[in-house]
């Protein structure tokens, strides 16, 4: 058996061994940072600054979570690139696909949400109308005012832009961790504006986003993985013409 040294020598080697067997013993030091992409040793709006650049530069990210927009609570799952989007969003008047090719956008839901649609637009169901639409991909007209309400859900650098903001003066709160990747989080207003968790392995993307106000919280994941999005069959697919018939 290996004697354990003496004095400096024998403090020093306790260390190791507990770091070894059973974690960090007290006393024992440990750069948080080591390791990392060294984002974590910067101030906040740096952070802020590079996780934005990384956002900006990747080709896609799936985005989950929830979105709470003019008193309307929203909650996503959708996968974006530049060209266009797939996922779903689940709402008051029920969940609902979505899927964007370029500018041609489609919205797939069962004939409960249509007569959900109907009965806000106009206190009315129409059976005939939703059964028609059931499980179907209608194709949203580009005038139809569900279009640009629906579209910015799709719409990778709208969507990313529009949510990646802190508000009020930054700070940094420590390291976290997101889904077994190491984080530094940044707060706006020392939380109040929000906080995002930005990764400490690889490039700085951002993972969580808890947004001022109580107004959501999300995560992003599978950056800048390539994905494909496919036209749907004409046998699954409708088209209104100029409007829907619940906008």
């Amino acid at each position: 058996m290996t004697a354990i040294p003496q004095g400096r020598n024998r403090r020093t080697a306790l260390c190791v061994l507990a770091v070894v067997g059973a974690g960090l013993l007290g006393g024992c030091s440990s750069d948080p940072d080591a390791g990392t992409n060294g984002v974590g040793k910067l101030p906040a709006a740096t952070i802020q600054s590079k996780t934005r650049a990384a956002a900006d530069s990747a080709g896609a990210v799936r985005l989950s979570g929830t979105v709470v927009t003019n008193g309307r609570t929203y909650r996503l799952d959708m996968r974006l690139k530049s060209g266009g989007a797939t996922g779903s969003v689940t709402s008051k008047a029920g969940a609902f696909g979505l899927l964007r090719i370029g500018e041609r956008l489609y919205l797939k839901a069962d004939a409960e949400f249509w007569n959900h649609a109907d009965e806000e637009k106009d206190g009315d169901k129409d059976d005939s109308a939703a059964g028609k639409l059931d499980g179907k991909y209608v194709k949203v007209p580009s005038g139809d005012p569900a279009y640009k309400k629906f579209s910015g859900f799709t719409d990778m650098d709208v969507l990313l832009g529009g949510l990646l903001t802190l508000h009020g003066s930054l700070a940094t709160d420590g390291h976290h961790e997101q889904a077994g990747t190491r984080t530094i989080r940044i707060t706006g207003d020392k939380g109040s504006g929000g906080t995002l968790d930005v990764s400490l392995e690889g490039k700085p993307y951002p993972l969580r986003l808890d947004r001022a106000a109580g107004a959501g919280s999300l995560t992003f994941s599978s950056w800048d993985k390539a994905f494909r999005l496919s036209e749907p069959k004409d046998s699954e697919t409708v088209d209104y013409g100029k409007q829907l018939p619940a906008s």
